[in-house]
C-alpha cells in the first residue's frame, strides 16, 4: 500500500473514532459487546458461518466472491480474494475482519489501521467445526454456534449411516486443468470423499490442495472424476491424461452444478456429502 493510502486510512480511523459513537467508546476504552461488533468476512464459508450462527445482521462487509450467500445481499463488498480495499472497511466502522491465512498479506493494513483480525484455517473438515465455534465465540453467538456444530455432526451422522458400499472407488476432484489442480489427503474434500464412503485418489500432497502432474494422474487411474462446470473438464477430455483415464472412458466424470456444496467448508457441507453418496453408490456395489 502506498504512504499516501496508509495515511488516508489513519485519518479515516481518526475520523470514525471522533465521528462515530461506537468509536469513540472504544477509543475511551469501553469495549463494544461482542453481539454488536460490525464485522467484514473475506471469504463465503466464513460468512455462511456467521449467517448460520444468526450474525447476518453484523456483517459490515463481505467479498465479491459472496454473490450466493442470500444473507449477505445488499453487503457491501470490500475486495475479492486477491485483494482488499482498506480505506472501505475503515470508512464502513469495522470492528472485526475474518479471513484465512492465505489472505494474511492483504489484511496486514488493516491491523495498522487499529482493526481487530482473525485469520481461520479452512483446510480441513475438522476447521469447519472449529471455524463455526470461533466465529459465535467473536459475535457472542457461541451458544448458536455450539447448537448448529452439534446439529451438523447429526446431520452428517444420519447421513453415512444409511450408506451400505461394498467396495471404496477411488476418486480424483479436478479442480482445475491447465495446470491440473486437485485436492490432497488432508483437505476437507478427502474427508467428504471418506464419509461418502470412497477414498480420494491422491494420496500424497504437499498441502490441502495444490498441483498435480498429469504423468501422476495416469497412474492413479480413479474410478471417478468429481469436479464443477467452471473447471471446463469437458472441453478436455478428448485430450491427455484424460482420454486415457479409466473414468473417463467408463462414463464416471461426475460434475456438482453448484460447486460451493462441496468447495466451500462450510454449514451447507453435508449437501455435498449427500450429493457424493448419492453419485458413488452405483460404484459401490
Amino acid at each position: 500500500m502506498s504512504p499516501r493510502a496508509l495515511a488516508v486510512a489513519a485519518l479515516l480511523t481518526f475520523v470514525a473514532v471522533l465521528c462515530h459513537p461506537e468509536g469513540a467508546a472504544r477509543s475511551a476504552g469501553v469495549s463494544k459487546g461482542a453481539a454488536h461488533l460490525r464485522v467484514v468476512a473475506l471469504v463465503p464459508s466464513l460468512v455462511e458461518d456467521l449467517c448460520a450462527i444468526g450474525a447476518a445482521r453484523q456483517l459490515a462487509g463481505v467479498s465479491s466472491a459472496t454473490r450466493d450467500v442470500p444473507c449477505a445481499k445488499g453487503v457491501p463488498v470490500v475486495g475479492d480474494f486477491a485483494s482488499v480495499d482498506v480505506e472501505k472497511i475503515v470508512a464502513l466502522h469495522a470492528d472485526l475482519v475474518v479471513a484465512i491465512p492465505a489472505q494474511a498479506h492483504l489484511v496486514e493494513p488493516l491491523r495498522h489501521a487499529g482493526i481487530d483480525v482473525e485469520l481461520l484455517d479452512d483446510d480441513s473438515y475438522a476447521d469447519i467445526f472449529a471455524d463455526i465455534a470461533a466465529l459465535g465465540r467473536l459475535t457472542g453467538r457461541a451458544p448458536q454456534a455450539a447448537a448448529l456444530n452439534r446439529s451438523l455432526e447429526a446431520q452428517t451422522a444420519r447421513l453415512i449411516a444409511g450408506r451400505h458400499f461394498k467396495r471404496t472407488p477411488s476418486v480424483f476432484v479436478a479442480l482445475g486443468t491447465g495446470p491440473i489442480y486437485t485436492c490432497g489427503p488432508t483437505s476437507y474434500i478427502a474427508r467428504l470423499i471418506a464419509l461418502a464412503g470412497g477414498r480420494n485418489a491422491v494420496t500424497t500432497l504437499p498441502g490441502a490442495y495444490g498441483e498435480y502432474s498429469a504423468e501422476a494422474l495416469l497412474r492413479l487411474q480413479p474410478d471417478a472424476i468429481v469436479t464443477d462446470p467452471s473447471v471446463g473438464l469437458n472441453a478436455v477430455l478428448d485430450r491427455e491424461p484424460w482420454r486415457s483415464l479409466r473414468a473417463v472412458r467408463s462414463h464416471h466424470v461426475l460434475i456438482l452444478h453448484d460447486a460451493a456444496l462441496l468447495e466451500r467448508p462450510g454449514p451447507r457441507y453435508n449437501e455435498g456429502l449427500r450429493w457424493l453418496i448419492e453419485r458413488l453408490a452405483p460404484l459401490a456395489r
